[in-house]
C-alpha cells in the first residue's frame, strides 16, 4: 500500500516536472521571434533623426511588437495553473513598481539636465522586463 502511494506521488511529480519543461519551452518557442522583433523596434527607434518614412516603420514595428507581448502573454498564463499564474500576477506586480519608481528618477534626472529622459527610460523599460523574469524564476524555483 505504501509502496503504490509513493509510486503514485513520484508519478505525479514526473508529470508536472515534464508540463513545466513543455510551458517553458513553449514559451521559449513563442518569445524567440518576439524578442527579436523587440530588438529590431528598438534599432530603428533609436536614430535621433528620422525621415516620416523611418518613424512610420518604427511605429508600425513596435505596434507590432506590443500585440506579439500581449499575445505571448495570453498563451502563457492559458497554459499555466493557478499557482504559476499567481507567481507571474505578483513579479509583474514587482516590476511594474520598480519601473515606476526608475522613471520617476528618470524625470527628477532630467529635470536637473544630468541625464536625458530617453535613454534611460528604455533601460528602465527594458531592465523591468529583465527584473520581471527574473523575480518570477527565483520564486518558481524556490517554492518547488
Amino acid at each position: 500500500m505504501e509502496s503504490e502511494l509513493y509510486v503514485r506521488v513520484m508519478v505525479d511529480e514526473s508529470r508536472q516536472d515534464n508540463m513545466t519543461r513543455d510551458a517553458r519551452r513553449a514559451i521559449m518557442i513563442d518569445g524567440i521571434p518576439v524578442s527579436l522583433l523587440g530588438m529590431i523596434a528598438l534599432a530603428l527607434g533609436s536614430s535621433p533623426d528620422q525621415s516620416a518614412a523611418d518613424k512610420g516603420w518604427w511605429l508600425g514595428v513596435t505596434a507590432a511588437f506590443t500585440l506579439a507581448v500581449v499575445w505571448v502573454l495570453v498563451r502563457a498564463f492559458r497554459r499555466a495553473d493557478e499557482y504559476q499564474r499567481k507567481i507571474q500576477l505578483e513579479s509583474m506586480a514587482i516590476a511594474f513598481a520598480a519601473v515606476l519608481v526608475g522613471l520617476q528618477v528618470a524625470v527628477l534626472l532630467d529635470a536637473t539636465d544630468i541625464v536625458g529622459l530617453r535613454p534611460l527610460s528604455e533601460a528602465i523599460v527594458i531592465g523591468g522586463v529583465g527584473l520581471w523574469f527574473a523575480v518570477a524564476d527565483v520564486r518558481t524555483r524556490l517554492h518547488r
